[in-house]
């Protein structure tokens, strides 16, 4: 969803909601937006390694994704 406006973002998401009934559906995104309306499942990556998997509460809290990517846990 890199560089699209908003309502070409809502399209595309609730394209993907269609289209992943029944399916798996790997996406890289960096909208946190869109990985939060969409995931069931988030893995991150750091490094090519996993660093965290789960719901996007669970990753979103994690203090090495906090770590990681925002530079702590007391942002």
């Amino acid at each position: 969803t890199s560089g699209m406006g908003h309502e070409d973002v809502g399209m595309v998401v609730s394209l993907i909601r269609r289209l992943a009934t029944e399916r798996t559906v790997l996406m890289v995104e960096h909208n946190l937006k869109v990985v939060e309306d969409l995931s069931d499942t988030i893995t991150v990556l750091q490094r090519g390694q996993i660093l965290a998997e789960g719901s996007y509460d669970e990753v979103s809290n994690n203090p090495h994704v906090l770590e990681a990517y925002v530079g702590g846990t007391h942002v």
